[in-house]
C-alpha cells in the first residue's frame, strides 16, 4: 500500500507543485514563501484526496481518485495577479474567489450532475486544449531564466539546460517502462538540477532555511478578499473543473468495474468543491481530479481506493514537512521550463485526445472548436486586445480558458441543442 500510494504521488507531484510555482513567481514571492505556498498546496491536495477516496456522508465518490491543484485555474489567477495593483493583495483576492466558487459549486453539485449533456467532448476537449496552450508561455518564460531583463535571460546556457531536461524526459518516456516511465518528469527535474550545478544556477539555500516540521498557518498571506471580477472568473473555472471531474469519474468507474451513476458523480463533485472551498484556509488553490492517476490505475490494475488514500496521506505529510516542499524551490527555472514543455503540452494533448471523440466530421462541432479556440487564444496571440475594457472585465477576458469555455458552451447550445441542432451536416471539404 505504501509503495503503490507513493507511485500515485510521484505521478502527480509535478502537476501539484507547478501551479503554486507559477502563481507565486508572478506575485513575486521569496524562495521561502514559495516553499510555504508549495507545501500548502501539497497539504490541501492530500485533504481533498481523503475526501474523495474515503468520503463522509454524501461527500466523495469513494473511488481511487486523486485530487490536487487544477491547472484550469492558473491562467485566471495570473490575470488576477496582473490586474491587482498591490501584489500583496493578489493571493487574498484569489483565495476569496476560490472560497466563493467552491461553496457555490458544492451547492450546485447535484444539479450539475444532471447537466452533463451540455458538456460533451466538443466542449471539454476544447477547454482542456486551451488550458495546455495557455500555460505554454509560462514554460517558455521559465526556460529563459528566473528574472526577465537580466543579463543571462534567454542565454544559450539557460536554453541549453531547458533543452537537456526536455531530452532527458523524452528519453525516459521512450526507453523505460512501468514506474520509471510514470515519473519521467520528476526524474527529469532531478537530473536536470544535477546537470545545472556546474553552471552555478542551482541554489540549495531554500532547503537549508526550511524547517523539518511545519504547519500551513491559516491565512498566512492575509484574510481573503472578495472581488466580483475574480469571483466570476474562478466560478467559470469551477464549472470547467467540475466538467473535467465528471468525465474522469465516468472513465474511472469503467476502469474499476463500478460505473459512476448520478449519485456517485454528485458526491464526487461535492468533494471537489468542498476541498476547493477549504483549501484557501490553509493557503491552497482550487482542487480537481488528476487524470494521469486514472491512467496509473488502468496500467497497474490496482483498484483499491485505500491505496490512493495512502497517497493522500503522503501528500499531507509532505505538506507538513517544509524541507520536503523546499526541494522543488531548488530546481532552476530553466530546468522547470524544459519539463514544463512536456507537462503543459501533455495537458493540451489530453484535450486533443478528447476532441477525437467529439465527432469532428460534423460541421457544427468544427465551428464550435474553431471559434472557441480562437476566442480563447486572444489573450495569448494579442495580449493588448482588451486594453480598452475596464480593469474588472479584463480579469475575466484576459483568461483565455474562461472566455473559451463560455464560448464553447454557448455555441454548443446554439448549434447542438436549441431548435434540435443540425447534427446531420457533415464537413465535405476543408472550407465548407
Amino acid at each position: 500500500m505504501a509503495t503503490t500510494g507513493l507511485q500515485h504521488v510521484a505521478a502527480m507531484y509535478a502537476g501539484v507543485v507547478a501551479p503554486p510555482l507559477i502563481v507565486g513567481a508572478a506575485v513575486g514571492l521569496s524562495a521561502k514563501e514559495l516553499t510555504f505556498l508549495t507545501g500548502a498546496c501539497l497539504f490541501t491536495a492530500g485533504l481533498a484526496t481523503f475526501l474523495q477516496t474515503l468520503g463522509i456522508w454524501k461527500i466523495g465518490a469513494r473511488l481511487p481518485f486523486v485530487n490536487g491543484v487544477t491547472f484550469a485555474g492558473v491562467a485566471p489567477m495570473l490575470a488576477v495577479v496582473d490586474s491587482t495593483e498591490n501584489k500583496d493583495d493578489a493571493l487574498p483576492v484569489i483565495f476569496g474567489a476560490v472560497i466563493v466558487a467552491g461553496v457555490l459549486g458544492f451547492i450546485a453539485a447535484p444539479f450539475f450532475s444532471k447537466m452533463v449533456r451540455f458538456f460533451p467532448p466538443v466542449v471539454t476537449g476544447t477547454v482542456i486544449t486551451l488550458i495546455g496552450i495557455s500555460l505554454m508561455p509560462v514554460a517558455f518564460g521559465w526556460a529563459q531564466g528566473p528574472v526577465p531583463g537580466a543579463d543571462d535571460y534567454g542565454s544559450m546556457k539557460n536554453l541549453g539546460l531547458a533543452g537537456i531536461t526536455l531530452v532527458i524526459v523524452l528519453l525516459l518516456r521512450r526507453f523505460t517502462t512501468g514506474f520509471v516511465k510514470q515519473i519521467a518528469v520528476l526524474l527529469g527535474l532531478v537530473v536536470g538540477t544535477l546537470v545545472a550545478i556546474p553552471f552555478g544556477v542551482t541554489d540549495f539555500s531554500p532547503v537549508g532555511e526550511a524547517d523539518i516540521v511545519g504547519f500551513p498557518t491559516p491565512f498566512h498571506f492575509g484574510a481573503p478578499q472578495f472581488a466580483a471580477a475574480a469571483i466570476v472568473s474562478l466560478c467559470v473555472v469551477m464549472v470547467v473543473s467540475m466538467t473535467e471531474s465528471t468525465a474522469d469519474m465516468l472513465a474511472l468507474g469503467e476502469i474499476v468495474d463500478r460505473p459512476a451513476d448520478e449519485k456517485t458523480i454528485a458526491a464526487g463533485l461535492r468533494a471537489d468543491c468542498l476541498g476547493s472551498a477549504v483549501s484557501p484556509l490553509f493557503n491552497g488553490f482550487m482542487c480537481s481530479a488528476f487524470a494521469q492517476n486514472i491512467g496509473l490505475v488502468a496500467m497497474t490494475k490496482i483498484r483499491s481506493r485505500y491505496v490512493v488514500a495512502a497517497g493522500g496521506g503522503f501528500l499531507v505529510l509532505m505538506g507538513l514537512c517544509p524541507m520536503a516542499a523546499s526541494l522543488i524551490a531548488v530546481v532552476p527555472r530553466p530546468v522547470l521550463g524544459g519539463a514544463g514543455v512536456v507537462l503543459f503540452g501533455s495537458v493540451a494533448a489530453s484535450g486533443i485526445q478528447t476532441l477525437v471523440k467529439a465527432n469532428l466530421e460534423k460541421d457544427n462541432n468544427v465551428l464550435i472548436v474553431a471559434v472557441s479556440l480562437a476566442v480563447g487564444l486572444i489573450p495569448i496571440a494579442a495580449p493588448e486586445f482588451y486594453h480598452a475594457f475596464p480593469e474588472t472585465a479584463k480579469i475575466i477576458l484576459d483568461s483565455g480558458i474562461s472566455t473559451g469555455c463560455v464560448a464553447a458552451v454557448l455555441l454548443n447550445l446554439v448549434f447542438n441543442h436549441i431548435g434540435g441542432g443540425r447534427d446531420d451536416d457533415e464537413v465535405t471539404a476543408p472550407m465548407e
